[in-house]
């Protein structure tokens, strides 16, 4: 069983995409992971991680919650 971390920038009003990314991983992996937990940030940060390692960063990577749900599908 993972753990995925979503981390989203508050001041930025991340915090719909967050919950979107955070849906879809619930609905692909949901019998697979420990937990999917929303964790607050700021400075743009919008990233996703699975046991600790980012998977996916809005910093290098465009936001397409698809492509989001198959980086986590190669690590859960």
């Amino acid at each position: 069983m993972s753990t995925i971390e979503i981390e989203y920038c508050v001041p930025c009003g991340f915090l719909d995409r967050a919950e979107e990314i955070q849906h879809a991983l619930l609905e692909q992996f949901g019998d697979r992971l420990d937990r999917v937990a929303l964790v607050t940030g700021d400075h743009g940060v919008l990233t996703v991680a699975v046991d600790g390692d980012v998977v996916w960063d809005k910093a290098e990577d465009d936001y397409d919650v698809d492509a989001i749900t198959r980086r986590v599908r190669e690590e859960v």
